[in-house]
């Protein structure tokens, strides 16, 4: 008898929710200070220069980018969890400095270090390792879809938490989420066997391939306009707006839970419906315009909330599918390597973005910053219209 297979087992979704979890808590601790971070760097010394804030948002990135692939080399040699205790370990070490540094030139080292716990591709691949061919992408999906999840939740609990516990005390949260990640790792993650061998990665052929390369350039761009546009929102939602950075949430509330109002039907058209590629376009598009209408008309804090909107919904999206797209595209002896790849490029986003918002914000003005997103969205938004999108792939036949 033939049954067609289109559902992950439990043990499937269980390991897909409990990676997606330690993913989301580590991110969760990370995007927790970009709401408010810009906006109380100018009490403390060395806040003065946008540059150095910018840098200090950035710090995480750049030594994310460093240390991505050899972190997922070594999880093939010594074994994943491990790799991913010793990153989390890194991470909680990184916010703890953070939150005792007197001034912002140790808030940046505490970023560096941070960044240092690069757990990315070793968690993606522990994904992999855990999960049939068949079910691959949904897992990947889940995973991409937490870091829009908590990045909507941080806009909205940061401005809260800030007024509560102030900039020291979300660093030092954000040290607490990722422990209490290792314990989530540890107790609900199967082990998995340690690698008899191992295989050295064909990063020639990934960085090579076209169509990886046009992802890759989708996941460095959007975190390059994400990091630089938050560099001044929170200033602008101070003057322009009107509001006090602990009353943010009154902007991000609203519009989070509007977005995912917009964002689940999508995501439903684009991987039930087999229309991937208007609705990615659509989100790329989407993306440039927020950038035109903040650069144009955001002089109320009206407008500002209605393009705040707008960006949730193409953010998370994007977040959602392009981990998945990438998954998907990689040649099979090398999804490993394109996970490590991807996972780079968007730690160099991070980065660039950042310290590239501060030197424009500081030298050009913060509308400057919102017109060269929206040049890079457009540049983007032409890189996607030549890409190929794989067709939905038909569901396993299991034959009892």
């Amino acid at each position: 008898m033939s049954a067609i297979s289109d559902r992950m087992s439990p043990a499937e979704r269980r390991v897909g929710a409990s990676l997606a979890s330690i993913f989301a808590l580590r991110m969760l601790g990370l995007f927790l200070i970009l709401p408010v971070f810009s906006a109380h760097a100018a009490s403390i010394p060395g806040g003065e220069s946008l540059l150095l804030v910018g840098l200090a948002l950035g710090a995480y990135g750049l030594t994310q980018a460093v240390f991505q692939i050899p972190f997922g080399i070594a999880s093939d040699r010594v074994g994943r969890k491990p790799v991913i205790v010793a990153g989390l370990l890194l991470f909680a070490l990184g916010s703890f400095v953070a939150a005792w540094a007197p001034d912002l030139h140790w808030i940046i080292a505490g970023r560096v270090l941070q960044g240092m716990g690069a757990i990315s591709a070793a968690v993606t691949a522990l994904a992999a390792d855990l999960t049939r061919e068949e079910h691959r992408t949904k897992v990947m999906a889940m995973i991409g879809s937490s870091i829009g999840l908590v990045f909507a939740l941080s806009l909205v609990g940061a401005p809260l938490l800030y007024g509560w516990i102030g900039l020291s005390g979300l660093f030092a949260l954000t040290g607490g989420l990722a422990l209490a990640a290792i314990g989530l790792l540890l107790k609900t993650v199967p082990a998995v066997p340690r690698p008899a061998g191992h295989v050295k990665l064909p990063l020639r052929k990934v960085l090579a391939d076209p169509a990886l390369l046009k992802l890759n350039f989708g996941i460095g761009s959007l975190h390059m306009i994400q990091m630089a546009m938050f560099v001044v929102l929170p200033q602008a939602l101070l003057h322009r707006g009107g509001l006090a950075a602990a009353e943010h949430w009154k902007v991000y509330l609203p519009a989070v839970i509007a977005s995912f109002a917009f964002m689940v039907p999508a995501i439903i058209a684009a991987e039930r419906r087999d229309q991937m590629r208007p609705v990615f376009l659509a989100a790329v598009g989407l993306t440039a315009l927020v950038q035109g209408g903040l650069f144009l008309f955001s002089d109320s804090l009206l407008a500002l909330g209605v393009w705040l909107l707008l960006f949730f919904v193409a953010f998370n999206i994007l977040e959602a599918t392009l981990p998945s797209l990438v998954s998907r595209t990689a040649p099979p002896a090398a999804k490993g390597a394109a996970l490590g790849v991807y996972n780079t490029t968007q730690a160099l986003g991070l980065f660039i973005g950042g310290a590239l918002g501060g030197y424009i914000a500081q030298h050009f003005g913060d509308n400057a910053v919102f017109s060269a997103c929206a040049v890079l969205a457009l540049l983007w938004l032409a890189v996607a219209a030549t890409m190929k999108f794989p067709r939905r792939a038909a569901p396993a036949v299991q034959t009892v």
